[in-house]
């Protein structure tokens, strides 16, 4: 399916917060008629109440869910869930971008034949340039992961994975990734300064930097460290910064403890 043209039914959102928006305004732009999409949130932003004069259900009565989308904060999860069970009939997939809520327990919330996916998108979904790992039930058909995979697609790129427990070092990894990237920035500055340049021009520096290396990866077919071999003269200033980076007790030992602590939190989370 490369769009939502042919969608039926109703596709419900639970939750149009930061992430539910930025997933809306995906699906949209995949060809979903607003007329099928109804909203669920007691709060609806200005421009959330606004898509009502597209056709979009604010806050309405459903009988036809094909598609529950959650994106409730998982504090409240254990409210909101076990009110949506009233929206499952047969066919119906539920897709959960909800943090540390297992599959578990969407199924005692939602009735245990339900088919649900579980995701984990992260913050650059805002752009439409995110990453969700995500992983079905034994419920979920063929047909129904399709569907899954072209919403969860209209934020950015998805990897399926069959084994729930991956979805924690997914979590570390991709989930909580923008955050490490962003104080590479600020570490990136702050040394930059300590070298002697004006705080303000290391600031526009290091953002600069980071964000155009990872445009570049992006676009490039080469991995990371071809990438870094590449911008590499034997003996030169970047090499004289690897050596410390790459030592032993550099960035990859701090990585592997950041990592895993994210890891131990999810499945902490997760109970």
């Amino acid at each position: 399916m490369s769009g939502l043209k042919d969608f039926t039914g109703t596709l419900v959102l639970v939750g149009a917060g930061k992430m539910g928006g930025a997933m809306l305004d995906g699906w949209l732009a995949l060809g979903l008629d607003p007329a099928k999409v109804a909203i669920q949130e007691p709060q609806p932003a200005p421009e959330i109440a606004a898509l009502a004069a597209r056709g979009v259900r604010v806050n309405a009565a459903v009988t036809d869910a094909a598609v529950i989308v959650i994106a409730v904060k998982p504090q409240v999860a254990a409210d909101v869930v076990p009110g949506l069970k009233a929206l499952v009939r047969p066919g119906t997939i539920a897709v959960s971008v909800m943090a540390g809520k297992t599959l578990v327990f969407l199924q005692e919330g939602l009735g245990a034949s339900t088919a649900i996916v579980r995701s984990i998108p992260n913050t650059p979904a805002a752009i439409g340039r995110g990453i969700t790992v995500a992983v079905p039930n034994a419920h979920v058909t063929q047909a129904q992961r399709v569907l899954a995979d072209t919403l969860l697609s209209g934020v950015g790129a998805v990897e399926w994975v069959d084994d729930e427990g991956l979805i924690d070092a997914s979590t570390a990894v991709s989930g909580s990734g923008p955050a490490y990237v962003f104080l590479l920035a600020e570490s990136l500055a702050r040394a930059g300064a300590a070298a002697g340049l004006p705080a303000a021009l290391a600031a526009r520096l290091a953002r600069a930097t980071v964000a155009g290396a990872g445009e570049l990866l992006h676009r490039s077919n080469l991995d990371a460290a071809t990438l870094r071999a590449n911008v590499t003269s034997p003996g030169g200033t970047t090499a004289a910064a690897l050596d410390v980076l790459m030592a032993a007790d550099g960035l990859d030992p701090l990585l592997r403890k950041a990592v895993a602590a994210a890891t131990n939190r999810s499945r902490e989370l997760a109970g």
